[in-house]
């Protein structure tokens, strides 16, 4: 595993040679040994079509290729980083929440309306997400940022999970969602997408959640 969590909201890289990663562009902190860092126009593991891809579905966050062989600390704007281990299924998350990966991961892109039909296009536009989000797939780690910490809840088929959208940060697994109204349509007269909106995942895997409802 390459990163390591210095505290809630620094993570240690291993940086070996032949190997490389990609980190936001502005999250190096600090590095020891003989590291690179070179802008990266290609679109990182998925080539020009991803590349492309993502700036299409303005999921396009600049990112720095790191190579050589050394350790490097990552961490941006003071949040929270929780460090993810994929073994070969797939994180979906959004492009601003991504602070470092494995280079080893293929990147693309999803459209969210594909994850419950129009429900899905409108929870892009409740959380001002976007209605694209990042996908990153394989065997790898990735260093996701977030504001308040971030916790694990595992779904499974007989209990789906209900989560406020402004809370969501990621999710990985075979999972589907759709957006559900908690509250009638009289009762959100006057108030804002708060809680009147819930966010239902169902299937197998797991959701991040922050402890905020306050966007990156």
């Amino acid at each position: 595993m390459p990163f390591r969590e210095v505290n809630s909201k620094m993570v240690e890289a291993t940086v070996l040679p032949g190997q490389r990663l990609f980190s936001q562009r502005g999250a190096m902190l600090a590095y020891k040994g003989e590291v690179s860092f070179t802008p990266n126009v290609q679109g990182g593991q998925g080539g020009v079509m991803s590349m492309i891809g993502r700036r299409l579905a303005n999921e396009a966050t600049p990112l720095m290729t790191v190579e050589g062989s050394g350790t490097v600390l990552f961490g941006h704007g003071g949040h929270h980083v929780q460090v993810i281990n994929l073994t070969g299924d797939t994180l979906y998350v959004e492009a601003d929440r991504l602070l470092a990966f494995d280079g080893t991961l293929q990147q693309g892109t999803m459209f969210l309306g594909s994850q419950g039909g129009v429900m899905g296009m409108v929870r892009g536009q409740v959380t001002g997400q976007g209605l694209f989000t990042t996908t990153l797939k394989g065997q790898g780690a990735v260093a996701v940022m977030a504001h308040g910490g971030v916790f694990e809840v595992p779904i499974t088929p007989q209990r789906p999970v209900h989560v406020d959208p402004q809370a969501y940060v990621a999710h990985h697994g075979d999972v589907r969602n759709k957006l559900s109204t908690a509250l009638g349509w009289r009762d959100m007269v006057g108030r804002g997408s708060g809680e009147a909106f819930q966010l239902e995942l169902s299937g197998s895997g797991a959701v991040y959640v922050q402890a905020s409802e306050e966007k990156l």
